[in-house]
């Protein structure tokens, strides 16, 4: 697995070794995308803040269907553990991003391993919800750009569990919105900024479902719905800002 790491200017940084933040990408995507596109590196040294950008899904590895669409297999893992018999063994993302990368980041570089946040966009903004919900307490703050919200009830993720895991009903272990149906831990802050011309917002991201479930138990969520923005990283560039300056706050404090 290929990941990227941007390491701040040790004069930005306010202790030797800087806090983490873990930005997930989404459907198509390599480490490169958001490494590339967002903008991110002044305001990550700004505030003396490590990035790392994981790829979206095993490459170069024979599994049978990986390569024949954009939205499943090579660059569409979802974020999930796959249990299917052609996934299970390279299908591994979530494993990867919440054991097994930090593992690797903690011990080859300078950084706070016990400070970590998350973020991502669109299926990766799916991972980061479900990574936190699915671990109450690890990260210290959660963002995401139009992030996939309620998988088990858009194309998108149907597709992607029916081929992981077997079948849809299998998926609401992995759909941020039945996870915080049903969450019971620690609330930590989450920032969600959402296009209101996204040519998938009402289709595919589903995030009032989410945000509907998260008033109901009266979890700290804050949806920001931007006028006139899309997808596109151009919308991710225009608010990164925001998001690192979010979760600086609760990464040095």
């Amino acid at each position: 697995m290929n990941f990227s790491i941007y390491l701040p200017d040790v004069k930005s940084r306010r202790a030797d070794n800087p806090p983490v933040l873990y930005y997930l990408s989404g459907l198509t995507c390599t480490d490169e995308n958001a490494l590339v596109k967002s903008d991110f590196t002044r305001f990550a040294s700004k505030n003396g803040l490590a990035v790392v950008f994981p790829d979206t899904s095993p490459r170069d590895v024979n599994v049978k269907g990986a390569s024949d669409s954009w939205d499943f297999g090579f660059g569409a893992g979802f974020y999930v553990d796959a249990t299917e018999k052609d996934y299970m063994e390279n299908f591994n993302m979530y494993s990867y991003v919440t054991k097994e990368l930090p593992e690797i980041i903690n011990a080859y570089f300078p950084v706070d391993g016990n400070r970590i946040s998350i973020t991502g966009h669109s299926m990766g903004g799916h991972g980061a919800l479900i990574c936190h919900l699915k671990n109450p307490g690890m990260y210290r703050s959660v963002s995401a750009f139009a992030p996939i919200c309620n998988p088990t009830n858009c194309d998108w993720g149907k597709k992607a569990f029916s081929g992981y895991l077997g079948n849809v009903e299998n998926g609401k272990n992995w759909d941020a919105t039945e996870l915080m149906r049903n969450y019971n831990g620690v609330e930590t802050k989450i920032l969600i900024d959402q296009g209101t011309k996204d040519k998938f917002f009402k289709d595919q991201l589903k995030t009032e479902a989410f945000l509907n479930v998260s008033q109901e138990r009266n979890y700290p969520v804050e949806v920001r719905y931007q006028p006139n923005y899309d997808h596109s990283y151009f919308f991710i560039s225009t608010f990164i800002q925001d998001h690192i300056e979010f979760h600086a706050r609760y990464l040095q404090n």
